[in-house]
């Protein structure tokens, strides 16, 4: 989580990258920035792409490197009825923006208003005044603005008046493939989560607060569960069983055997429910917020016609977690 000073300060640190949440008084890197902006949901493998050329720029030009991002997704304004669900909530964006080196990131604070601002002023206001850019690399086809009328064109044409050099990156950074986040939420919805980590570079991780469920884990089936209440705008792979890990907040971490759905075996209708068998553990999670990782779905949601039937279904898919498991350590 953020350092002490960080969660909802204006400025504050998250392992040794600066984070600045209000534009009013903020200044400028001495000697100016190479930027980037976007929403950079997930920091997959091709936002990654772009940071590691705005580093490689940035260290030969003796600048220091920032990333201006929305506090939410923008299109939860411009487009709330279509908007996407989000691959990362904003402190583990910010983590990871962290552990790939970025010097500062901006949030920028994304409402009705913000929606409405030409694109010229954003750069103005943001990228001229506020960070002093020198450097400016985005992805090629990103917009911005009013309208979306903001583009590479238009960074190109306003940093030649106003001092800084325009890089338009292609996101193909895998084998020729578009690496996208609407790509990687398609994946997850599909339950691809071995596909969906190989663009996101990493295992597909969701956060919540353990709350109590059913009850019937342990006292019904003998495999007492976590059940993890996740923010609904968090994109959860599909319904079914999965391989995983869990993180507790003392960074003890536990192999996983999780079911995300609707229980139906109990219930015609139920809403779905993430549920996680920890392999091993003993002891009372309740109010704890725990971290999922997905490794390998290992079948779909399905119907028993006993409860035995699930109860050995169950212990032969946390046999299967723990052997797949084993085999991702070695």
């Amino acid at each position: 989580m953020v350092d002490a000073g960080v969660g909802g300060a204006p400025t504050g640190n998250l392992h040794g990258m600066q984070v600045i949440r209000d534009l009013v008084g903020m200044v400028a890197p001495s000697g100016g920035s190479a930027v980037t902006i976007g929403a950079y949901d997930g920091v997959h493998c091709g936002h990654r792409h772009v940071l590691g050329l705005l580093s490689e720029g940035a260290a030969e030009r003796g600048l220091e490197t920032v990333v201006v991002t929305f506090d939410r997704h923008p299109a939860t304004v411009v487009r709330p009825e279509s908007a996407p669900l989000l691959l990362t909530d904003l402190d583990q964006k910010l983590e990871l923006l962290a552990s790939a080196g970025v010097d500062t990131t901006v949030v920028v604070r994304f409402d009705e208003a913000r929606a409405k601002e030409l694109a010229e002023d954003f750069v103005t206001e943001v990228l001229v005044q506020g960070l002093d850019a020198r450097l400016v690399v985005v992805g090629s086809d990103f917009h911005f603005g009013h309208g979306r009328k903001g583009n590479v064109a238009l960074l190109t044409d306003m940093g030649a008046r106003h001092g800084f050099e325009t890089v338009g990156v292609s996101l193909d950074a895998q084998d020729g493939e578009v690496v996208s986040s609407t790509r990687i939420r398609h994946l997850l919805a599909a339950g691809e989560v071995r596909q969906a980590a190989r663009l996101l570079g990493r295992l597909h991780q969701v956060r919540g607060v353990v709350e109590h469920g059913d009850g019937r884990g342990g006292s019904v089936l003998g495999l007492p569960t976590a059940n993890l209440s996740v923010p609904g705008e968090i994109a959860v792979p599909a319904e079914g069983v999965y391989a995983g890990w869990y993180r507790r907040p003392d960074g003890s971490r536990y192999q996983a055997a999780v079911s995300y759905g609707r229980r139906p075996t109990f219930y015609d209708e139920a809403r779905p429910l993430l549920e996680a068998h920890l392999v091993g553990f003993d002891g009372d999670l309740y109010g704890e917020e725990g971290q999922l990782s997905f490794v390998e779905r290992l079948r779909g949601d399905e119907r028993f016609q006993t409860v035995e039937a699930l109860m050995a279904q169950m212990e032969a898919d946390v046999a299967w977690t723990e052997t797949l498991l084993a085999a991702e350590e070695q």
